[in-house]
Order: C-alpha cells, then sequence, then structure tokens
C-alpha cells in the first residue's frame, strides 16, 4: 500500500461537493486521513471563495489510475474543464505518490501545487507535519515555515463538524 496525499477543492456548492467526495473516497480506499477544511479567495480569477482540504488514503493503485479516478469524480460533480482557471464544483489531484517522483500518467508527482499555493501546503503541512516532500527532502512543515508570507493569506478554517475527520 502508498500512502497518496489528494488535494481537493470547490466552490460551487462546496460543502455538498466536499461532502460527497470524501463518502466517495471513503467508499473506494476505506479509512481516510482529512485535513482541516480551509476557505479561501479564488486565485487567478475572481470568483466565489474555494473550500480546500487534503485527503490521506492508502492504495495499491498506480498514478496514472489515480489521476483517471481523480478525474471520473470531478466529473461525477458535474465538472467541466472548459477553463483552466474557473469557479469549479470540484477539484481533486493527485499531489503526492508516496515518496516516488514520477510522471507515470503524464502528470508530475510530486505536483508542484505544494510548493506554489497556500491552500494546498498549508492543510497539507497540518496533516501530515513530519512527512518529507519527495523532492524537496523537507517536511511539509518545513516549508510552510519557511514561507511566512503566506501566512498573511487569509484562509479561514471553517469548522463543519460534518465533514470527515482524521480516521488514522
Amino acid at each position: 500500500m502508498t500512502r497518496v496525499w489528494l488535494g481537493v477543492g470547490s466552490n460551487i456548492d462546496p460543502e455538498y461537493n466536499v461532502r460527497t467526495v470524501l463518502r466517495a473516497l471513503r467508499e473506494r480506499f476505506g479509512p481516510l486521513v482529512v485535513s482541516p477544511v480551509y476557505e479561501s479567495a479564488a486565485v487567478g480569477f475572481s470568483g466565489a471563495p474555494f473550500l480546500n482540504l487534503i485527503v490521506g488514503v492508502d492504495t495499491t493503485l498506480r498514478p496514472s489510475e489515480l489521476h483517471r479516478f481523480a478525474a471520473e469524480l470531478e466529473a461525477a460533480q458535474g465538472r467541466v474543464r472548459s477553463q483552466r482557471v474557473s469557479d469549479r464544483t470540484l477539484d481533486v489531484d493527485v499531489l503526492t505518490y508516496g515518496d516516488e517522483i514520477t510522471d507515470e500518467g503524464g502528470k508530475p508527482l510530486p505536483r508542484d501545487d505544494i510548493e506554489r499555493y497556500a491552500f494546498v501546503l498549508r492543510p497539507l503541512a497540518d496533516v501530515a507535519p513530519s512527512e518529507l516532500h519527495p523532492r524537496l527532502g523537507l517536511t511539509y512543515r518545513q516549508l510552510w515555515d519557511s514561507k511566512p508570507e503566506w501566512h498573511l493569506i487569509k484562509m479561514r478554517r471553517v469548522p463543519v463538524p460534518d465533514y470527515a475527520v482524521s480516521e488514522t
């Protein structure tokens, strides 16, 4: 089994879409590790705020299969990929695949979003603070701490009790 970290985001009916994807992930992978949920402004376009979180799953699926599964989850929630940066019902990104560095499935892992966006790194540092980034060799907490300017970005932790809590 390999631990995989997934980034999940939504800004169209986000509470419903996050609950739905967590249920689907639990059905497919069993127990989940779920970060706190953060509300943050849309990045790169003017849109409604996003809910973002990180979900850890243990799996035997290969990266290409995980990318395909993530796209199926998005499509099931009505994700339309007509524009690269726009409002979305659901975004599910494979961020890491254990400690592997790979581009299997045509998408590099670990995904550079970890280093590019506070809304990805902050919940990852919350849920896996001592885990090492496969390429950089720093823990996710060290990466977060190395970006003090990101600590100023407004991200509100959303205390919604019926979101999944960490199960492992």
